[in-house]
């Protein structure tokens, strides 16, 4: 059955290649020579220099040549731009200059669209620099036409990482030819070796917003096996020197909290203030290798989390935001086979408090409870030596947390009390200390690498904290291999862990639902409450084509074994589990008549536990195609005829789903528009009504000014489930897992404004409000987990088995007027408002200063109302709490 599924599937997606490759050949491009460029620059030591005013009239750039023919990319590769462009390049002891003439028959066209840095509005030129000249990292420097700038870190042969903000200068100006940009990049922010002349990759590209096209200096084939790699080569820099990089960014803050007062609890009076400092700093110990370092760092301008539950009790995964742990993130990435799980999770750095207080407000008791963990201070070490080591450590440590426990000022409350408490601290996090170590190492002529990664947490555990893991280390190795001018490879993994406790703390690791040992049907785990300590391992192989010609496939495969935990600094969803899988995608980047570029793709994969279990199948096809007037569509479904899960009833027997089918498809206008939309649905259903999900999707962007702009996004779900786990209880010395029938709707907006006065001073406005409902009936008791018809798998309550009352429901399972056993109302209805409003001013490259007013909302709402009265009465009628904070930075560079 499954083979006769595979082969429809293929069949279809021969179908869609024969569909797609009916192009148009009317035309027919001269013949590219994709063979290796150079440009030879010069030293321009001893002129007057270059003022970068984005005018080309210093005699300084006429001691070096003009460069042109670039060659378009996108959308149709291999042929002669619209619009032609020409690149300069020059030197000095201690800055790299670049000019660009990007010609454009009528200047009115040219779109200067603003933006913050890093956006790449409008029309825009770009240099990438590859200076360690290893076919694998580069540097990138943007420059728009209304003079935004974007720069970026580029890894792993063609990661590019925007959090890498370096010093550097541009400006740009419009003539009667087009626009021309003037570029100045001190060297100290590029790394190389000391070679008397260095050689570098090099590579340009060009965005004509008109037409939507990529052209570039160095021209690469359709699909390339990579960017770095692909680069052409920068010659004739002679006798420089490594700069080596000091640069100290002191930075202060001040902020207000105002909320609303609540009588008697001393925390909330109404309002808060706190003034505080700290320091980041940026030192090169070598001109290849920087050390990072942050004391008490502050991140009150980053954007909150977006509104999200989980109904299946698992963490939810968030993107890390905090510029320190977001810049050079990717090198300290080492992931454990697809997803989130990775050995390496920032955010466990900084993480909400995990213990508890004693808090008892029967006795007149308020808490104070921290947010978050305090950081002291962090530092990184990370770049690549010329011999091609690239290198990583980071080392953090956090403060003890405490919660402070003050009583009721009302004394005529405490007075009415019985036995009234008394003020305290109760620690709730550990003093902690993260470590962090990664190395690779290229060979084989830079095709080929092997590397490491190590991670260790260790927490000084005192007091009422026993349940937390004393120290936690994580260590894997990985290696990558390419052939055939890099269009093939294999790439693989392993990975180990170990964590060390108390009985408590390793017994609550085997309990949780990353591992559940205690599963009743489970032969090959066990939970032992003895144990304090617990080792796990993981791996992935997988070998596939990665570039070159029209085809694209993979095949591989990952395991975790059930004891592998990586969650002290790592993230780990699921443990117990091997996956293959298999994918394959056929691209058409020829523009057609009636398309631009297009892609269709077949994905499978099976699932096992380590028992033997086999528990999933999925086939998934799915296409993208960019249509001839610049809009989109995608399209896929995907068919899942086999779904067992272990965690669904939380430590009960492994649980059967019905089988599963989804499709789901989006589209979208041409983005180029002053207005432009997306609009998407995603369905999918199981047999029987098991469970169904629908999503609607619908995004708005506004542009009506060059500096302003407009983003909104609205998401609306539905989730109804017949077998939605509540809770576990007993019947007659027997396990019941109470299911019931759920309905659950999601809705959430986010709005974004963006208003750019100039590159350097922009205001910025997020705002999200979020409503979750879920109401239940229809309870159940799980009798067979595993059979195939719902109704075996499942004995559904009749009235007279289950009453609610006061918020309980009583179970009277074999009718003999007696509860049995009783449960709480899971319903609920979650409420949630975040917004943020940013004004940046960067007053001198790299010292900047903001403001910054955010507001919150957050609480339970009535289930029973719509989300009409929802938003009236939870979140139009609160009080917000309201947060203004000032924080000013300015960066030394000695």
């Amino acid at each position: 059955m499954a083979f006769s599924k595979l082969i429809t599937s293929l069949a279809f997606l021969f179908s869609f290649s024969i569909l797609f490759s009916q192009t148009d050949t009317t035309d027919v491009a001269t013949p590219v020579s994709y063979d290796k460029r150079v440009y030879t620059t010069a030293s321009i030591a001893g002129t007057e220099g270059i003022n970068i005013d984005g005018i080309l009239d210093e005699a300084a750039w006429d001691l070096v040549d003009w460069s042109s023919d670039y060659v378009e990319f996108q959308p149709d590769v291999g042929t002669e731009p619209t619009e032609q462009t020409k690149i300069k390049i020059a030197y000095d002891d201690k800055n790299l200059y670049v000019a660009f003439k990007c010609y454009q028959k009528d200047p009115s066209t040219i779109e200067r669209r603003m933006g913050r840095r890093d956006d790449f509005p409008g029309d825009w030129v770009e240099i990438n620099i590859d200076s360690y000249n290893d076919d694998r990292t580069g540097f990138s420097f943007t420059i728009s036409a209304s003079g935004v700038k974007g720069d970026e870190f580029i890894s792993n042969n063609g990661n590019f990482d925007d959090s890498w903000n370096p010093i550097w200068y541009a400006d740009t100006n419009i003539d009667t030819e087009g626009w021309t940009a003037e570029i100045r990049i001190p060297l100290s922010q590029l790394r190389f070796g000391n070679e008397e002349e260095q050689v570098w990759g090099l590579q340009s590209t060009r965005r004509y917003f008109n037409n939507e096209e990529r052209s570039l200096w160095q021209p690469l084939p359709a699909n390339p096996p990579g960017w770095v790699s692909e680069f052409g080569e920068l010659r004739g820099i002679k006798g420089i020197k490594p700069q080596k990089q000091l640069e100290i960014q002191p930075y202060t803050v001040a902020q207000l909290d105002t909320f609303e007062p609540e009588a008697g609890n001393p925390f909330r009076d109404g309002s808060d203030t706190k003034i505080t400092g700290g320091l980041d700093a940026k030192i090169g110990i070598t001109n290849d290798l920087t050390l990072d370092l942050t004391v008490n760092p502050d991140f009150g301008q980053v954007d909150a989390d977006p509104g999200a539950i989980a109904l299946d009790g698992f963490e939810i995964f968030f993107q890390e935001r905090r510029p320190f742990f977001v810049e050079n993130k990717n090198v300290f990435d080492f992931r454990v086979g697809g997803g989130a799980d990775n050995l390496f999770f920032s955010r466990r750095i900084g993480r909400t408090p995990q213990g508890f207080t004693t808090a008892d407000g029967s006795k007149g008791e308020f808490e104070d409870f921290p947010n978050n963990t305090t950081i002291l201070g962090a530092a990184k070490f990370s770049g690549k030596t010329k011999d091609g080591w690239s290198i990583g450590l980071l080392e953090s440590v956090t403060d003890k947390e405490y919660a402070d426990i003050r009583l009721n000022t009302d004394q005529a409350v405490l007075d009415d009390l019985s036995e009234v408490g008394e003020p305290r601290e109760e620690l709730v996090e550990p003093l902690t200390n993260y470590l962090v170590g990664r190395v690779q190492k290229d060979f084989n002529d830079r095709n080929s690498f092997i590397g490491g990664i190590f991670t260790a947490t260790n927490r000084k555990i005192e007091g009422n904290l026993d349940f937390l893991r004393e120290s936690a280390y994580t260590g894997g190795v990985d290696f990558q291999h390419n052939w055939k001018e890099r269009k093939y490879y294999a790439v693989g993994k392993f990975t180990f862990s170990n964590v060390n406790g108390s009985e408590e703390a390793i017994e609550l690791t085997q309990n949780s639902l990353t591992h559940l040992f205690q599963r009743v049907d489970a032969s090959h785990v066990e939970v032992d409450p003895t144990r304090t300590s617990l080792t796990g391992t993981g791996g992935s192989f997988e070998i596939g084509k990665g570039g070159g010609g029209n085809w694209r496939y993979n095949f591989g495969g990952n395991f975790r074994s059930p004891e592998i935990e990586l969650n002290d600094l790592g993230f780990l969803r699921r443990a117990d589990q091997i996956t293959q899988y298999a994918n394959i995608r056929r691209l058409w980047n020829k523009p057609t008549s009636w398309f631009r570029q297009a892609n269709v793709g077949l994905n499978q994969f099976t699932r096992y536990d380590f028992e033997g279990n086999y528990n999933r199948i999925q086939y998934e096809i799915n296409s993208y195609v960019n249509w001839k007037n610049n809009w989109w569509t995608e399209f896929g479904g995907a068919h899942k005829p086999r779904i067992y899960s272990n965690s669904v009833l939380r430590g009960g027997p492994r649980w059967r789903w019905n089988q599963e089918n989804f499709f789901f498809l989006f589209s979208g206008t041409d983005m180029r528009k002053k207005l432009s939309m997306h609009a998407g649905y995603v369905y999918s259903g199981a047999k029987q009504n098991n469970f169904s999900f629908q999503r609607y999707v619908l995004r708005f962007f506004y542009q009506p000014l060059n500096s302003l702009n407009f983003r909104l996004v609205t998401e609306y779900e539905t989730n109804p489930n017949k077998t939605q786990y509540v809770t576990e209880s007993a019947f007659n010395g027997t396990p019941r897992y109470i299911l019931g029938e759920i309905d659950n709707e999601s809705l959430t907006t986010t709005l974004r404004v963006n208003y750019n006065i100039n590159p350097n001073l922009t205001v910025q406005y997020y705002g999200q409000p979020f409503i979750f409902k879920a109401k239940f009936n229809n309870f159940n008791y799980v009798n067979n987990p595993v059979a195939k018809d719902l109704n075996d798998r499942v004995t559904w309550f009749d009235n007279n088995q289950i009453s609610l009352s006061e918020g309980v429901y009583s179970v009277d399972e074999d009718r003999d007027n007696v509860v049995d056993y009783q449960f709480g109302n899971p319903d609920f209805a979650f409420v949630q408002f975040r917004s943020n409003l940013v004004v940046r001013w960067e007053y001198i490259p790299g010292s900047e200063i903001f403001l910054v007013w955010s507001q919150g909302i957050t609480g339970l709402g009535d289930v029973n109302n719509n989300f009409g009265k929802i938003i009236d009465n939870q979140l139009l009628s609160a009080r917000p709490q309201n947060t203004f904070l000032i924080k000013a930075t300015y960066r030394f560079v000695l």
